[in-house]
């Protein structure tokens, strides 16, 4: 053991205010990065990460050029008569220099591995950035954080070639364990090298095992909590923040007319919501997700308005765009976006007004969690949650912000069928009572139909049809919506007279009820109105065969041929629905089968 051990003490002060500078620089820098999109970010990037890459004597070289007393620091400092070089002071600056790549990168992926539907949720529940930061992508970011801490410290620890170029090597002031090591081999002391060896091998492990403890520690007491049982169902209740009668809401309701352009895709639509849930309807891309982060704030339409019960959030020509905390627009994603670092109790608290007492927080806690059935699992994690349960307690952290407007971002998605059903009667119940404007998007066309009075159908990124469920799916405006709502029967069609029209592919001509209209493309028939009689003579009754069928839990759908006996399984011009007792009576049957098209279920539309 070597007499002198300042080499130890250097070592750690060095290394100790190396990481303290680093994890400030590095926090703040990376989660500037993280956001910025201007020019030379790649350049700028270059730079933070070039002390990693170059050797250590490169690094050394240009600090000292930097802070030499030739240098533009060291002429700064020159009328104070103080110098960096050979001083303690660049050491520590050495050991920043090299150690902060490592702490900026671990930071930078720690921030942007967060998902970014939390940070936007937050942004909808009135968190300001400052908050987003503190509350949520920090604490978030925090394992990466201290690992990228103990990397920075065990790399200051061992800084050797650019200390030695900026600071030197001075006994009890600029030596450090590496230089210590480096000249006790050069003068063939072998057992002080090997001490010193030692020393900063366990002291650098020591710090890696100890993080990587603490997270495993962290895991396994995550691990061991019990997941919560499905609950029952009940209605939502409206309070203020004082626990009082509901949040009064203008009749004004939301009026949307925006104009988004991306690459490939151009979104437009205008429409306008009252208090009945308005369902938003249409396949994967047809900007269903995109008009409710429009309205909520996450992206910003190329020109338009959206205006909420008077308030203007947003008008391209009077240059208007409230950011996503003053919008009062409560989002509930398809991931739910509860934050898991957050208890139950703590993410609905995230959403209530600022300022209110602790008394206040928790009386208004406890009543949302009674609102959804959930008491009793405030002190719970989501993780230690089921699918249907995390659900719930993202729509009462939603609902907790007194949301003017609430979008509903296919909140059944995650779900299997049997909750799904549960918690859609909850749902119905909710938004019943739920006194603001309420947009419901889902692919889903019996959700739609249960749930939404109303329907938007968009077909890429433009409305196709806008009315009462009903008219929707009895009379589709174009083939298309026809499509989208569940139709599987369709023929081109042309009129031969007021009430009479030729399905082209069918190979029959067909009374209809309803005015033909002028641009008539297609007519349609739903699989389940086709119906079987035993009287020929009946109009719209035509001969048929069966192609061949397909079995579901409680129906039979049929492929029926008209007019003559089918080829091969492929010929065929229907799909009938038929439940199974219907077809128990009709599958012993001789053929011909007569089907009938009945009048008042046709459905004529454009193309």
């Amino acid at each position: 053991m070597p007499l002198d051990l300042s080499p130890l003490w250097i070592s750690l002060k060095t290394a100790a205010l190396a990481t303290v500078i680093t994890f400030f620089i590095g926090i703040i820098t990376a989660y500037w990065m993280l956001g910025y999109r201007g020019k030379g970010k790649s350049l700028i990037e270059g730079i933070f990460v070039a002390p990693l890459i170059l050797p250590p004597t490169v690094v050394g070289f240009l600090l000292l050029l930097l802070f030499g007393k030739n240098g533009p620091v060291g002429k700064l400092m020159e009328p104070f008569d103080f110098s960096i070089v050979f001083t303690w002071y660049g050491a520590v600056i050495a050991a920043t220099v090299v150690a902060f790549p490592l702490m900026y990168k671990t930071a930078l992926g720690a921030f942007a591995q967060i998902d970014g539907n939390l940070l936007r949720v937050a942004r909808t529940l009135g968190a300001s950035e400052s908050t987003i930061f503190w509350r949520i992508s920090l604490p978030l970011a925090l394992p990466g954080i201290l690992a990228g801490t103990t990397l920075a410290f065990a790399r200051a620890l061992g800084e050797f070639g650019a200390t030695l170029m900026l600071a030197g090597n001075i006994p009890g002031q600029t030596q450090t364990i590496p230089m210590a090591i480096y000249f006790a081999v050069e003068a063939g002391e072998m057992d002080e090298a090997w001490f010193w060896a030692i020393a900063i091998m366990v002291i650098s492990l020591s710090g890696i095992i100890a993080v990587n403890f603490w997270q495993e520690l962290q895991e396994r007491r995550g691990r061991e909590v019990g997941r919560g049982g499905i609950s029952a169902i009940t209605h939502y209740r409206s309070t203020n923040a004082h626990g009082g009668s509901p949040l009064p809401i203008t009749n004004s309701g939301l009026v949307v007319d925006i104009d988004k352009k991306l690459p490939g895709f151009e979104l437009q639509v205008s429409f306008s919501s009252e208090q009945e849930p308005l369902g938003m309807l249409g396949g994967s891309g047809a900007g269903k997700s995109m008009i409710l982060r429009c309205i909520a704030g996450i992206e910003t339409p190329t020109s338009g308005r959206i205006v909420l019960n008077g308030r203007v959030l947003f008008d391209s020509e009077r240059r208007i765009n409230l950011p996503s905390r003053d919008r009062k627009i409560g989002f509930l994603v398809q991931n739910y976006a509860l934050f898991p670092h957050m208890t139950v109790a703590q993410n609905i608290a995230f959403g209530l007004p600022k300022g209110l007492s602790a008394n206040s927080v928790r009386v208004q806690v406890e009543a949302q969690l009674l609102a959804v059935q959930l008491q009793g699992l405030g002190d719970r994690y989501p993780h230690q949650l089921s699918g249907g349960q995390q659900q719930r307690v993202a729509l009462a952290r939603a609902l907790a912000s007194q949301p003017e407007a609430l979008l509903l971002d296919e909140p059944f998605s995650a779900l299997d069928t049997h909750l799904r059903s549960q918690l859609e009667q909850q749902m119905i119940a909710t938004l019943r009572l739920y006194p603001g404007v309420t947009l419901f998007v889902t692919h889903n066309l019996d959700e739609a139909y249960r749930i939404c009075p109303n329907l938007l159908v968009l077909e890429q990124g433009k409305a196709v049809h806008y009315g009462s469920k009903q008219e929707i799916f009895q009379r589709p405006a174009t083939f298309s919506v026809a499509q989208l709502t569940g139709c599987k029967n369709f023929s081109q069609a042309i009129a031969k007279s007021s009430h009479e029209v030729e399905a082209i592919a069918w190979n029959c001509t067909l009374q209809v009820k309803e005015p033909i209209p002028e641009s008539l493309s297609y007519l349609g028939i739903r699989a389940h109105q086709i119906s079987f009689t035993h009287d020929p003579n009946q109009d719209n009754t035509f001969p048929c065969w069966l192609t061949s069928t397909i079995e579901t839990p409680h129906r039979m759908t049929l492929f029926l041929k008209l007019h003559s006996s089918p080829g091969d399984n492929q010929d065929y011009h229907l799909q009938a629905e038929v439940f199974k007792e219907k077809w128990a009576t009709l599958k012993d049957q001789p053929f011909p089968w007569y089907v009938r098209l009945d009048p008042l279920r046709l459905m004529l539309m454009s193309e």
